[in-house]
């Protein structure tokens, strides 16, 4: 009988307990770093190292229940500072990297963490709001090379901890799959982030998720640009990775630009993203070996309908398209199956999907509403932290509510529209941005672009004026006359934005989504960056 028979491969620290045991030398995780040499872990690697963090934790006065966070970009220290968790039953944060001020004095109070684990890069926005936090027992600081920053010595450094030959080890003391792992933060688009609780047994559905969906092969190489604070990467990415021991591939932070060489060096055959990042790997100027590279599948959530086929037959890939929320639910279209456009049909037999409107009725097949989900199997829970009312209010009536517009065809294909409340109308015409933005997009000037309304000058109920926000090439400028010229030509008169707003960059949420409430924040009619329509009609 193995040494490790007690231990339950569906909580993460077990299982790689389990494969340091029987694989230790395999090579599992890539962290590329652009110019600079890559970290490359073994299985032994992430059990040692995490058991190492799992042991300053103790020592640190941080225990089972305790919260603690991680925040840093994706480096093999976040992977090693996730696993630390399990062990020992405390419960980890990560952070979004882009996080300062007033949102990450709240991310760390609310989740009321005492510990927190933070890269060099990250400690100067750390140290802005430490002083503000008082429950903190420990912040231990990485060094990175790439950084080119020092370490100050105010702080324990977890290079040293890491360089240890040898340490006291820590026995796996949590065996509850029901055990809280993570907290995971929404994006707080319509208030205050929301906390919400992941717990051990998380990481069993993604292995289900790994063999009826994703469906890696053992030659696969996964890849992802997609920060580890936040669901997706770890779901599609990380997980399966060390589940399966299909090799993975993480950046620091994903490129537009350099992602095809990216997998071109390092042989991948599937990278996960997000529809916004769709548009702007397309928005980038063709090149001659646009099908030249080793990618099969890409997973993306919220591929643009306009750009599905065109991206496709570019790059020389297959799309399988999902959909899912951190509370739950979850839908998937696989490749060359279904219509496009369609983010596909629930797990068969794990939950079901009704689409109501404000009265909780069923809407007709083709009408739009809100999309509620209900386990078919146990109790539909979502478990926000410290927050039992919105926890119960998200489940009203036993039916998860996503507050996702969509719709569905008479076949059983679901189409997500919008997201409740932030509809775009525009005298009587319902928009969909996603096509104007492929059309601004085209241009070679044209770096990313996001589309949303403001109340309508008309003063119409519901209607929206258009706003394009417009990114350009680096070194490159946007001319409004010429980019009205291509909407005037290639866009319905109904569609033609009313104002281009040129910024330097589209802010975006950790999962990659414009953040058009900023943008729509900085819009004013009249300021310098602005250029209405009218002006260029003729």
């Amino acid at each position: 009988m193995s040494s490790k028979a007690h231990l339950n491969q569906a909580i993460a620290s077990h299982l790689i307990e389990m494969k340091a045991e029987d694989k230790p030398d395999q090579e599992i995780l890539i962290f590329e770093n652009g110019d600079y040499a890559h970290d490359i872990l073994t299985y032994k690697d992430l059990y040692e190292n995490s058991n190492k963090v799992a042991r300053l934790l103790l020592d640190s006065g941080v225990t089972k229940g305790d919260t603690y966070a991680v925040f840093m970009r994706n480096h093999p220290e976040f992977v090693y500072s996730m696993l630390a968790g399990p062990v020992i039953g405390a419960i980890m944060v990560p952070i979004d990297p882009r996080s300062r001020g007033d949102r990450l004095r709240f991310l760390l109070d609310n989740s009321n963490a005492k510990a927190v684990f933070v890269s060099g890069e990250l400690l100067p926005q750390l140290t802005q709001v430490i002083s503000r936090l008082p429950n903190i027992k420990l912040v231990s600081a990485i060094y990175r090379p790439e950084h080119d920053v020092s370490v100050s010595s105010d702080y324990p450094s977890m290079n040293e901890i890491l360089e240890k030959d040898s340490w006291d080890t820590v026995s796996q003391q949590i065996m509850d799959v029901r055990h809280p792992m993570q907290i995971i933060y929404t994006s707080g688009t319509t208030g205050d982030p929301k906390g919400v609780m992941i717990r051990n047994n998380r990481f069993g559905l993604y292995n289900i998720a790994t063999k009826l969906v994703w469906k890696y092969k053992p030659n696969d190489i996964l890849y992802s640009g997609l920060s580890l604070t936040h669901g997706n990467a770890q779901a599609v990415t990380l997980f399966p990775s060390l589940s399966t021991g299909v090799k993975a591939v993480f950046s620091a932070r994903f490129t537009k630009s350099g992602i095809w060489d990216i997998c071109r060096k390092y042989g991948c055959t599937s990278f996960s993203l997000l529809g916004g990042m769709m548009a702007g790997i397309y928005n980038q100027e063709e090149k001659e070996n646009d099908k030249d590279n080793p990618v099969q599948t890409v997973i993306s959530a919220g591929t643009p309908a306009s750009i599905w086929k065109d991206f496709e037959r570019r790059f020389d890939v297959k799309i399988l398209e999902w959909y899912a929320a951190v509370e739950g639910g979850f839908a998937y279209k696989p490749p060359g199956r279904g219509p496009i456009g369609s983010f596909g049909k629930p797990l068969p037999g794990m939950m079901e999907f009704r689409i109501v409107d404000e009265n909780d009725e069923q809407v007709p097949d083709g009408d739009t509403g809100e999309l509620i989900i209900k386990m078919t199997r146990g109790e539909t829970k979502v478990d926000y932290h410290d927050l039992p009312d919105a926890s119960e209010k998200k489940t009203r009536g036993g039916w998860l509510r996503t507050g996702d517009l969509v719709r569905k065809d008479a076949e059983g294909w679901y189409y997500f529209v919008c997201r409740k409340g932030s509809e775009l109308r525009r005298a009587g015409d319902f928009i969909q941005p996603d096509h104007i933005e492929k059309v601004i997009g085209e241009h070679p000037d044209v770096s990313e672009v996001c589309v949303y309304g403001i109340p309508s000058a008309s003063g119409a109920p519901g209607e929206s004026d258009l706003v394009a926000a417009i990114a350009p090439v680096p070194g490159r400028s946007i001319d409004p006359k010429i980019i009205y010229e291509k909407c005037k030509t290639d866009i319905e008169s109904n569609f033609i934005p009313s104002y281009l707003q040129i910024v330097d960059e589209i802010p975006k949420t950790i999962s990659e989504k414009a953040l058009d409430r900023v943008l729509r924040g900085q819009f004013k009619t009249d300021g310098e960056n602005v250029y209405k329509f009218d002006d260029y009609r003729s």
